[in-house]
């Protein structure tokens, strides 16, 4: 339809169109500047200059940037000619004096050697007096000391064993050794007057085979003698009782120390029937009144497993020869009153060491986790390498023969620390 016709542009002198007829609709706009043109080179056009736009095609582009990069290149050639001119002139206004161009020219010679071989150039660095007084002094007197031994952490290795209690393990040890005193007996034997303290070896060198013959736990046995030393300190007994202390003292530690004790009956049996149910039973409740049911008390076991773990490197043949020096002073009644169990711990590792050669005897390590230095514990070390030294002519041999077996590596059977026993008898 002719309205819906869209007319074209009508010419500017307002003509009619070829048809002769009038536009009709409305007239297109002209084309204007929509940001697509560029200013092209001013033209003089009848002495005035114009601006000519055009747009922006790819070759036209391409054509201003070489334009771009030939002007850049121009400007950068003209400025270098310039600054080479300039310093030409400068160069000849100034002239160097003879001495200063004698020396230019050998730091140019210098350099160029340089170039060609690096290293040729470099100087070695001059030693100070000092140093060299130093290593004279050090090729005089032979290699210096060893640095002060470090303390080895005993407990890095058990960090993820929850029952290992790292975090308050110190704590632990550091209430061991002030409470160790609560479980000491003093010399009690002047006060019975029934039995002395060669009828309490006998006693003790039994209680280790009957321990052996239970297979019980290590710490029983060492429970069972503070029990049974407490209670000999607090009441007078006949000596036919005194088996009976033995065994009910051993029945209370197995309650306490094993998941499953021997039962009244294993100690009667054990005992050659000596004794009854009955008798056995009262000897237990006498016992624990006396004692006030205090039972909880740091033994030497409990610091003998401390300190072998301090005893680095620690290994099962020194483990079952610090056992045995440990129940070897068990049995003596003089070292068991004289030396409280953290000593008498302590002088086992070491108459240990001793013996198997470890080098060196004594460690900080061991002097930081025991609190006693070597010379603390030398007179108990000493009386346990004699016991050693004796144990196989001795008539009670429980601990000898236990740690004769090689199941505990034949430890008895090994000849006992002679830097000792010469240090004891001179």
């Amino acid at each position: 339809m002719a309205s819906e016709v869209v007319g074209q542009e009508q010419p500017r002198g307002g003509g009619k169109q070829k048809n002769g007829q009038a536009a009709e609709g409305r007239t297109r706009r002209v084309l204007r500047d929509i940001g697509n043109l560029v200013p092209a080179p001013v033209a003089a056009v009848e002495g005035k200059q114009q601006q000519i736009s055009r747009p922006i095609t790819r070759g036209f582009k391409t054509q201003l940037l070489a334009n771009a990069h030939k002007e850049a290149e121009k400007n950068t050639k003209a400025g270098a000619v310039a600054k080479t001119a300039a310093a030409a002139s400068a160069k000849d206004t100034e002239k160097p004096k003879p001495e200063a161009a004698a020396h230019c020219q050998e730091e140019e010679a210098l350099k160029c050697k340089e170039e060609k071989n690096p290293n040729s150039g470099k100087k070695k660095p001059e030693k100070s007096l000092t140093s060299i007084l130093a290593a004279r002094s050090k090729a005089v007197s032979g290699p210096s000391r060893k640095s002060k031994e470090t303390i080895v952490d005993i407990d890095e290795t058990d960090i993820d064993n929850e029952l290992a209690a790292v975090e308050y393990v110190e704590d632990i040890y550091k209430f061991y050794k002030l409470t160790e005193e609560d479980g000491r007996v003093g010399n009690y034997m002047d006060s019975q007057p029934d039995i002395n303290s060669k009828m309490r070896s006998i006693l003790v060198d039994w209680l280790v085979e009957v321990h052996k013959k239970f297979e019980l736990m290590p710490e029983c046995l060492y429970l069972t003698i503070n029990i049974m030393d407490r209670f000999l300190s607090m009441k007078v007994i006949p000596r036919r009782e005194l088996q009976l202390v033995g065994i009910s003292s051993m029945l209370i530690a197995c309650k306490y120390e094993e998941i499953w004790a021997p039962e009244v009956s294993d100690f009667i049996s054990v005992s050659d029937n000596a004794y009854v149910r009955e008798q056995v039973l009262i000897m237990e409740k006498a016992i624990l009144g006396k004692l006030g049911w205090y039972l909880t008390v740091p033994t030497p076991y409990v610091f003998l497993v401390r300190y072998i773990k301090a005893s680095v490197p620690s290994d099962p043949e020194i483990q079952h020869m610090v056992f045995f020096f440990a129940e070897l002073g068990l049995m003596d009644y003089s070292t068991t009153i004289r030396y409280c169990p953290s000593k008498l711990a302590a002088s086992a590792v070491y108459a240990a060491r001793c013996t198997l050669n470890k080098a060196p005897l004594w460690t900080e390590t061991l002097k930081h986790h025991t609190g006693y230095s070597e010379d603390q514990i030398m007179d108990c070390a000493k009386l346990l390498v004699s016991f050693h030294s004796g144990a196989a002519e001795n008539k009670l041999k429980g601990v000898y023969r236990k740690y004769s077996n090689p199941e505990r590596g034949s430890v008895a059977l090994f000849p006992p620390a002679r830097t000792l026993l010469l240090s004891e008898s001179s």
